[in-house]
């Protein structure tokens, strides 16, 4: 069976994941960010993406970001991951791929999401007890959005902006942000979306785009049909009750 083309419409923002092929180091020492940085700020101008968060771990990448023209996320992703799957094999002296397939993604609602997902991808480190505090890992955006480093990766979208009238006000109402995780029902709603391609957001938000896509973006409702069950309680002169349906 054929994939599925990527949903990405203009202007609603996606959680990115791009995992390293059977968990393996996509990033070896400072000079692969570097690289991928780079190469990250080229493609994503090109192809109109807007990157709002980021960090790269070992062994994956997430994104948080804005397409501006139609597919550009999935032109930005796969010439950012040609390219640099070309600058690792040559520099580590090895062949074959890098990437585990094709990269992960959900369309994230604005209101209440996303700035939890902001969240989600600048504690990966945390997590993962690499560091104690976001600000102290070096290849995420929590040092742009956070304490005020200059970027010119780093598009602040608007529901940052909101945050205050300043740049001051805005990191520091953005850290306070950080003094609670993400909530784990939450967290394991962005992971199983991002992994399904779904759409992280209230049920509004999925129907609208389903209406815009023609896909579906929820999971469907477990449980036998209740149609199914009435035909099947006529057929063996089963006595049904409605609060059993």
């Amino acid at each position: 069976m054929p994939r599925l083309p990527r949903i990405s419409p203009i202007g609603i923002p996606v959680h990115v994941i791009q995992r390293g092929n059977n968990r393996q180091a996509c990033f070896v020492s400072e000079e692969d960010h570097g690289a991928y940085t780079g190469w990250l700020k080229e493609y994503s101008r090109k192809y109109s993406v807007e990157i709002h968060a980021w960090v790269m771990m070992t062994n994956h990448v997430h994104l948080l970001c804005t397409p501006r023209q139609d597919g550009g996320i999935s032109q930005m992703m796969q010439s950012l991951g040609r390219r640099y799957v070309q600058y690792f094999n040559s520099a580590y002296r090895r062949s074959g791929t890098l990437w585990e397939g094709r990269f992960k993604s959900c369309l994230v609602q604005e209101e209440r999401y996303l700035l939890e997902v902001y969240k989600y991808i600048e504690l990966n480190p945390v997590r993962a007890e690499m560091v104690a505090d976001p600000g102290e890992y070096t290849w995420s955006s929590y040092q742009v959005n956070g304490l005020g480093k200059i970027s010119n990766l780093c598009s602040q979208h608007r529901e940052y902006l909101s945050l205050g009238e300043t740049p001051q006000d805005r990191q520091k109402h953005y850290r306070e942000l950080f003094t609670l995780h993400v909530d784990n029902k939450l967290l394991e709603d962005i992971r199983t979306n991002t992994h399904k391609g779904m759409a992280l957001g209230n049920d509004r938000f999925k129907d609208e785009l389903a209406t815009l896509t023609g896909r579906r973006l929820k999971p469907k409702k477990r449980g036998r049909p209740v149609t199914l069950f009435i035909v099947y309680a006529l057929t063996s002169n089963t006595v049904v009750s409605l609060t059993d349906l």
